[in-house]
C-alpha cells in the first residue's frame, strides 16, 4: 500500500472506467427489477478485456452506482430499485409525496456517498481482521442473525405488531415453497410444476411494492407527486445540513453496513432494515418515521452503500462472496486470472489497493452524478403525465421480473402478489413485514437445519444453540432490541401520566 497505487487508480482510463461504472450503475440500479447483481452481471464481459485492476474499478463502480440509483424509484416511485433500498421507501417516498422528494434525492445521495467511503475505507484499513470475524459466523449464528432481522418487523408494523408478525409469518411460509434448502424436498407447491422454484425474492418486492402504487395512481386524478419550486434546481446545501446534522446517524448506519456487509449472504437489503430500525428506535420525541422523516433515508443509504466496501472483505481476503454482486466479481477474477484468499495482499497487492483506491474515486464521484442524475429524474418523474409513467414503470416492472429468471410464470406471480399486496393494504397490512420473511427465511431454515444436523450429531442442541459466545450475544441483542422499546414507551407514559396528574 503506497502513493504509487493511489497515482495508478487515477489514470485517465481507470478514472474513465469509474466515471462510466457509476453512471450505467446508477441508470441500471434505478429500473425496477434490475438489481445490483443484475447491473454487474449484465457489464461484465466489459472487463475481460481490461488489465486486472482496472476490472476490478469498473466491477466496484457499477456495483456501488446501482446500489445508490435503487434510491430514485423508492423515493419518487415508492418502489424499491433494488432490494438493497426497501427501506428507503419508507420515509423517502411521503417525504416525495410532500413536494420535497428533489430533497429526498440529494439527501440520498450525500449519505450514499458517506457511508461508501466508510466501507471502502474499513477496506482499505480492516480487511484481514474484518474477514476474521466473518470466518467466525457457522450456521447457527446465521439462524439467530435472522431471528434478530425478525425482531425489526416490530419497527415494520407501523403501529400494528399483530398485523406486522402475521406479514412476517406469511412471508417465511412463502419462502419455504418450493425445494428445500438442505434436504431438497419439494414443499407446498400443490403439485404444480411453476412453484417448485418457488417464490423470486426481487419479483415478489417489485409485485408487493409496485403495483399498488400503479393502482392506485390509476385510481385518482390527482398528480402523482407535488411540485414545490423549481424542479430544475436542487436543494443541495439544505440536504448537505440535514445529512451531515444528523451524524451520530449517519456513522451508526455506515458502520452497521460495512460490519453486515462482511457476513457472507446478508447484502444491503438486511443492512438497510437494520440501520432503520436503529435509527426509528433512537428517534427523537418530534420525529415521525414512516410519514418523510430524513432520518430514514439518511440510515438506509448509508447502511447499503457502506455494504460495497464491507462485502469486499470477505470476497479478496478469504474468497467467500460477502454480498451477492461480489459473486459475480469473484468470478470475474479468476476469468482473469486472480486467486483471492489471505495471501492475495501479498501476491497481489499492487491490484488490490489500486482497486480499493479505486473503489474510493468512483464513491466520491457518485456526488456530482448522483445529484445530476437526482435532478432530471426528479423533473421527469414530476412532469411526465399519469398515462405514460403508470404503462412506462408497468412495462419496466414485467421486464425486470422476466430478466431475473426467464420466466413469464415469475411475471405472472408478481402480477398477483402485487395484487393481493393492494387489497391487504386496505386492511392495514404493511408489504414490508412479507418481504423481510422472505428474505430471512431461507437463511433462517439453512442455519437452523445445519445446526440442529451438527448438535445432534455432537449430542449436544442446547450447547450448540445457546452455548456460543457469539450466538449469546445476538440472543442478547434481540432481546434488548424487543425490550428496550416497550421499556422506554412504558416510562414515557408513565412519565406523561405523572405530568397530567
Amino acid at each position: 500500500m503506497d502513493f504509487g497505487n493511489f497515482l495508478a487508480a487515477l489514470t485517465p482510463l481507470n478514472l474513465a472506467v469509474a466515471m462510466f461504472g457509476v453512471v450505467a450503475g446508477t441508470l441500471i440500479g434505478s429500473i425496477p427489477g434490475l438489481t445490483a447483481t443484475m447491473a454487474v452481471a449484465v457489464l461484465v464481459p466489459i472487463s475481460f478485456s481490461m488489465a486486472p485492476e482496472t476490472a476490478l474499478i469498473l466491477l466496484g463502480a457499477i456495483y456501488t452506482g446501482a446500489i445508490y440509483g435503487g434510491a430514485y424509484a423508492a423515493i419518487l416511485l415508492n418502489t424499491p430499485g433494488t432490494p438493497s433500498a426497501i427501506a428507503t421507501t419508507f420515509d423517502g417516498y411521503p417525504l416525495a409525496k410532500r413536494g420535497k422528494g428533489d430533497l429526498a434525492v440529494a439527501i440520498a445521495c450525500f449519505s450514499s456517498v458517506f457511508g461508501g467511503l466508510v466501507g471502502a475505507f474499513a477496506l482499505l484499513l480492516l480487511a484481514p481482521p474484518l474477514a476474521s470475524v466473518a470466518l467466525a459466523f457457522g450456521p447457527v449464528e446465521y439462524f439467530w442473525l435472522s431471528i434478530f432481522g425478525l425482531s425489526l418487523i416490530a419497527s415494520l408494523s407501523q403501529g400494528n405488531l399483530m398485523m406486522g408478525l402475521a406479514g412476517g409469518a406469511l412471508g417465511m411460509i412463502m419462502s419455504t415453497v418450493g425445494v428445500a434448502e438442505i434436504s431438497a424436498d419439494i414443499r407446498l407447491t400443490f403439485g404444480s410444476q411453476t412453484m417448485i422454484s418457488g417464490f423470486e425474492v426481487v419479483g415478489a418486492m417489485i409485485g408487493l411494492y409496485c403495483i399498488p402504487v400503479l393502482i392506485d395512481m390509476c385510481s385518482t386524478g390527482e398528480k402523482h407527486l407535488k411540485i414545490t419550486g423549481d424542479v430544475a434546481k436542487m436543494p443541495i446545501l439544505s440536504a448537505a445540513r440535514i445529512t451531515f446534522g444528523s451524524k451520530f446517524n449517519l456513522i451508526r448506519s455506515s458502520i452497521i453496513g460495512t460490519l453486515v456487509g462482511i457476513l457472507p449472504g446478508a447484502g444491503g437489503s438486511v443492512a438497510g432494515l437494520v440501520a432503520y430500525t436503529e435509527a426509528k428506535r433512537t428517534a427523537k420525541p418530534h420525529q415521525r418515521f414512516g410519514e418523510g422523516e430524513p432520518d430514514g433515508i439518511i440510515a438506509t443509504e448509508s447502511a447499503n452503500n457502506a455494504t460495497v466496501g464491507g462485502g469486499f472483505i470477505p470476497t479478496l481476503v478469504l474468497g467467500i462472496p460477502g454480498t451477492p454482486p461480489d459473486a459475480v466479481i469473484l468470478g470475474a477474477l479468476m476469468v482473469q486470472g486472480v486467486r483471492t484468499g489471505p495471501e492475495l495482499f501479498q501476491s497481489n497487492g499492487s491490484i488490490v489497493y489500486t482497486f480499493i483506491y479505486g473503489l474510493l474515486i468512483a464513491t466520491v464521484l457518485m456526488l456530482p452524478i448522483g445529484l445530476i442524475i437526482g435532478r432530471y429524474a426528479y423533473k421527469s418523474i414530476v412532469t411526465i403525465p399519469k398515462a405514460v409513467l403508470v404503462p412506462t414503470v408497468g412495462f419496466m416492472t414485467i421486464i425486470g421480473t422476466y430478466a431475473i429468471r426467464n420466466s413469464i410464470s415469475d411475471v405472472v406471480i408478481m402480477l398477483c402478489l402485487g395484487v393481493f399486496g393492494w387489497l391487504i393494504s386496505k386492511y392495514g397490512f404493511s408489504a414490508s413485514p412479507i418481504v423481510l420473511g422472505l428474505i430471512l427465511g431461507p437463511i433462517a431454515e439453512q442455519g437452523f437445519v445445519q445446526a440442529w444436523t451438527i448438535g445432534a450429531a455432537v449430542n449436544n442442541l442446547p450447547g450448540m444453540f445457546f452455548g456460543r459466545p457469539l450466538s449469546q450475544a445476538i440472543i442478547a441483542f434481540t432481546l434488548i432490541s424487543l425490550i428496550l422499546p416497550w421499556y422506554l414507551n412504558r416510562k414515557n407514559q408513565t412519565k406523561v401520566g405523572t405530568e397530567n396528574a
